[in-house]
C-alpha cells in the first residue's frame, strides 16, 4: 500500500493560525509578568517597621471616650492623647470572642483610610499577669478561638502593615510564676495563628531594669518562637529611658541571633521611676513613634496608651482604665 501524502493546509489558513498562537503567547506572557508585578508590589509593601512608620491613632482610644465627659485641663490632655499614634490593646474583656475580629477590621479600615500602619497589643493568654493587677485572660480552649478570629481579620489586608506586640510580660514573668512550659505552648499557638501577610510580630522582651539580658534571652529561647517572629518588644507599660532600652535591646539581640526590636516610648519622657512600675509620679510622655532606630531597634512606638492606669496603686483606678489626673500629669509641657 502506497504511503499517504501529507497535505499542508491552504496558505490562507496559515495567517489565522499564526495569529492565534501569537495571542496565546502574549496572554501567557501577560499572566507571567502580571504575577511578577503583583508579587513585586507585595514585596515592596511588606516591609518591616522602620523610622518614619506612622501608626493610627485609634478612634476607639479610651482617652477619646473619656474626653467627652471631661472639662478644662483634663479634657485638653485627653484630647491630646487621643490624637497621638498609639497601639490598640486587644483584650478578651474589651473585645471578646465574636467581636475581636470586627474590631481588627475597623482598625484596618482606619489604617487604609489614613495610609498608615496599625499596631496591636494581643493581651489575652490564659493566666495573664499571674494574678497581678492585669489578671485575667481566656481559657486554654478559648484562647486559640479568639486568636483565630483576630488572625482572619489580619489576613484580609496584606497591603496594610500590621505590627503585633504579643502578650507583654508573658515571658519576663514566667520564671517568677513558674509557667515557662505553659507560656511556650501558648505563645507557639499565638504565633502560628497570627502569622499572616505583612504582619510583624514582636514577643515580650521585658525591659532594661527587670531581668539581665542573659536571663531574659534564656527564657525567650525556651519558648521556641523567636525564629518565627520579627523579634521582641521592650519597655511595654514601663518608664525606662530610650538609651537604656536601646543598649538592652542590643545585648538581647546578640544573644538571640540578631532578632530585631521595638521600644515603647509612650511614657519614658522623664525616665525617673527608679524601678517603680505602678503609676509612679513625675513621669512624662516620651518621643513620638517612628522617630529613631538603630541596627537592632526597628523603631520606637507608643505601645501603652498614656493616661491608662497601671493598676489600683498610687491612687489609680483598675489597670487599663483611663485616669484623667494621670493624663494631665503625663502631658505637662507638650500640650
Amino acid at each position: 500500500m502506497a504511503p499517504r501524502k501529507l497535505r499542508m493546509p491552504p496558505a490562507r489558513l496559515l495567517v489565522p493560525v499564526a495569529i492565534v498562537v501569537a495571542l496565546v503567547l502574549v496572554l501567557v506572557l501577560i499572566g507571567f509578568v502580571g504575577g511578577a508585578v503583583t508579587r513585586g508590589i507585595h514585596a515592596l509593601t511588606a516591609q518591616p517597621p522602620h523610622v518614619g512608620t506612622t501608626i493610627i491613632a485609634p478612634t476607639q482610644a479610651k482617652a477619646a471616650a473619656s474626653a467627652r465627659d471631661l472639662t478644662g485641663d483634663e479634657k485638653d490632655a485627653a484630647d491630646y492623647l487621643a490624637a497621638q499614634p498609639t497601639a490598640y490593646w486587644l483584650t478578651p474583656e474589651q473585645d471578646p470572642i465574636g467581636t475581636a475580629g470586627g474590631t481588627v477590621l475597623d482598625l484596618i479600615a482606619q489604617a487604609r483610610d489614613q495610609n498608615r500602619s496599625v499596631a496591636l497589643v494581643v493581651y489575652g493568654l490564659p493566666g495573664r499577669d499571674c494574678g497581678n493587677h492585669s489578671a485575667g485572660g481566656l481559657s486554654e480552649e478559648d484562647y486559640p478561638v479568639w486568636l483565630g478570629e483576630i488572625s482572619a481579620a489580619l489576613d484580609t489586608a496584606p497591603e496594610v502593615q500590621k505590627i503585633v506586640a504579643l502578650e507583654p510580660d508573658s515571658i519576663a514573668l514566667s520564671q517568677e510564676c513558674g509557667n515557662i512550659a505553659e507560656r511556650a505552648r501558648q505563645l507557639s499557638t499565638a504565633v502560628d495563628e497570627l502569622t499572616t501577610a505583612n504582619t510583624w510580630i514582636y514577643i515580650d522582651g521585658g525591659h532594661s531594669n527587670w531581668l539581665p539580658p542573659q536571663q531574659m534571652a534564656d527564657l525567650i529561647r525556651q519558648t521556641g518562637v523567636i525564629d518565627r517572629v520579627r523579634g521582641f518588644v521592650t519597655n511595654v507599660s514601663n518608664y525606662q529611658s530610650s538609651s537604656d532600652e536601646f543598649a538592652y535591646a542590643a545585648s538581647l539581640s546578640s544573644l538571640l541571633g540578631g532578632a530585631h526590636a521595638i521600644v515603647d516610648t509612650s511614657r519614658n519622657g522623664a525616665a525617673t521611676s527608679d524601678g517603680e512600675w505602678c503609676n509612679p509620679p513625675g513621669q512624662l510622655v516620651g518621643d513620638p513613634g517612628g522617630k529613631f532606630h538603630d541596627d537592632v531597634v526597628d523603631t520606637n512606638l507608643w505601645i501603652k496608651p498614656p493616661g491608662e492606669s497601671d493598676g489600683e496603686c498610687a491612687g489609680g483606678p483598675a489597670a487599663g482604665v483611663y485616669w484623667p489626673e494621670a493624663g494631665v500629669a503625663l502631658t505637662q509641657g507638650v500640650r
